[in-house]
């Protein structure tokens, strides 16, 4: 006869490490009188995945107002999209501008 012995598996258990959540930026959209309103609610819906309707009046805010609220994102994600933003705006010649400032 064969024994067999069951063999154990050891379970080591290590804290996880501690991280921190990136901290929340409000992106703000800045009217001017040169960039296509339709190019604006293409950037909008496109680059900062708001919603059509949504994108319209955020568009509509910044031109009556001279800037507008688009939305919080962590502060990576926000740079980042507002870099895409200006880039598609510098690609066609607008100077659609974008800033962001502590939640």
């Amino acid at each position: 006869m064969s024994q067999r012995t069951r063999v154990q598996p050891e379970i080591i258990r290590e804290p996880l490490p501690k991280t921190e959540l990136e901290p929340l930026y409000r992106v703000i959209i800045h009217n001017d009188d040169v960039t296509p309103m339709d190019f604006v609610t293409h950037i909008l819906t496109r680059i900062f995945c708001v919603s059509e309707p949504d994108s319209v009046k955020i568009m509509f805010t910044a031109h009556y107002s001279g800037a507008a609220y688009v939305q919080t994102l962590p502060k990576t994600e926000a740079q980042n999209r507002i870099g895409k933003a200006h880039f598609a705006a510098g690609l066609e010649g607008y100077p659609l501008h974008f800033t962001m400032e502590p939640e």
